[in-house]
């Protein structure tokens, strides 16, 4: 015997979803390539003055490469150079990657999601990994600071549209 209940709701079917709607998902991260050098490891020699406090350089790098029809390749590249007066005391290299499904946008939403949104995704990860690499070879904890994509694309904007302008000389009459 079966219970029946006549006053429940049919299901409904599950309404299909819009084939010509926005997509933007992300389908791997993954580490592209690394590197960690601490030459004198977390000891540095010892000298008659200590040592200044470690001074950070940070550069910042992005590269999108379509891998198929609707796939991306997004590159968040973070090169990291600790040094305490002309000494070196560790160097990392990480290039955080990850493949994004991006369909039915324009051109131009398109160009924003590989250079402005997926490495703001990426980034989380990065941070991760850079503080987990410091932290494992033997220093304090290292925090990449909060970048603004946005920012960093319309100062960018802002150099090619100086460049092409600088580029062009004036009409001669």
């Amino acid at each position: 015997m079966t219970d029946e209940n006549p006053s429940a709701a049919p299901a409904t079917p599950q309404t299909a979803t819009d084939p010509n709607a926005p997509v933007v998902t992300p389908q791997a991260l993954y580490i592209k390539d690394c590197s960690f050098e601490a030459p004198n490891g977390p000891f540095m020699p010892s000298q008659s003055e200590p040592l200044p406090t470690p001074t950070v350089s940070l550069n910042l790098g992005t590269k999108a490469t379509q891998l198929g029809q609707d796939t991306h390749e997004v590159i968040l590249q973070v090169n990291l150079e600790a040094k305490a007066g002309e000494q070196t005391v560790w160097l990392l290299e990480l290039q955080q990657a990850g493949a994004f499904l991006i369909r039915n946008l324009s051109a131009n939403d398109v160009s924003q999601v590989l250079s402005v949104m997926a490495p703001n995704y990426l980034m989380a990860y990065a941070r991760a990994t850079v503080s987990d690499l410091v932290t494992k070879g033997g220093f304090p904890p290292f925090l990449l600071p909060l970048v603004t994509f946005e920012g960093l694309q319309a100062q960018a904007a802002q150099q090619r549209a100086a460049a092409q302008a600088a580029g062009q000389s004036p009409a001669v009459n």
